[in-house]
């Protein structure tokens, strides 16, 4: 008899999760703000791929701003902090993903309306998150050349989710004899015709085409939203 009434009860909270995820979206377009939920497998280098996101959008003058969730310790708080946005740490206390009350605590006192972009570094897990909205416009699933070509079959449920796929750390591929064209096909295999960008934090490889996509998503949502009003 356990098994029913736990699910019962997630069911509904993951349905109290999607309906305040919803109202959230529906503020953040309205305030022209493009949010982005970052998801990965801990140690795929979305920390320094984040960082150097908003260290550019800071160099740009754009408005922009970050939380990132960890079970504990605020070190990539302060490592993301570094790129000049203001940032916030979510402690979740060993719970595997972040979920939309816990966002929405966090932006309490943020003037909202006066950022372009904000970002979402989502607690390091390939499972876990991916049934949690957050309100965001966009999800990115990141993948490391150091973990393999074989996690989107493996874990096909954040693929499914995503809007995009970076592939991180290429300059480390030919030293982890990485696969890429591997790698592509099995992302193609389970979400078809998404777009996967290649990058490189350390070099900058792809970082430009990351920026592009971001402002032309930012645009689609301004155009989406003035077509409401």
């Amino acid at each position: 008899m356990t098994a029913p009434r736990i699910l019962e009860v997630r069911t509904r909270i993951l349905k109290a999760n999607d309906e305040l995820a919803r109202s959230m979206r529906r503020e953040f377009e309205r305030l022209g703000v493009l949010v982005v939920n970052l998801v990965s497998s801990p140690g795929t280098g979305k920390t320094t791929f984040l960082q150097d996101t908003l260290a550019r959008f800071v160099r740009q003058g754009v408005p922009v701003a970050a939380v990132v969730g960890d079970l504990e310790t605020d070190n990539d708080a302060r490592r993301l902090a570094a790129s000049g946005a203001p940032v916030r740490q979510i402690m979740t206390h060993g719970m595997c993903h972040l979920e939309a009350d816990m966002v929405q605590q966090h932006l309490s006192g943020w003037d909202l309306g006066s950022l372009h972009y904000l970002f979402i570094e989502n607690v390091g897990n390939l499972v876990c998150p991916t049934s949690w909205d957050l309100g965001e416009s966009v999800r990115l699933a990141l993948l490391s050349v150091t973990e393999g070509e074989d996690k989107p079959l493996k874990y096909p449920g954040l693929f499914n989710t995503a809007d995009l796929a970076a592939l991180t750390k290429l300059d480390l591929a030919e030293a982890c004899e990485f696969n890429r064209e591997l790698a592509r096909d099995n992302i193609d295999a389970v979400r078809p015709g998404m777009r996967i960008i290649e990058t490189s934090a350390k070099t900058g490889a792809g970082m430009e085409e990351w920026m592009a996509f971001l402002a032309e998503r930012r645009q689609s949502l301004l155009a989406s939203a003035g077509a409401r009003t």
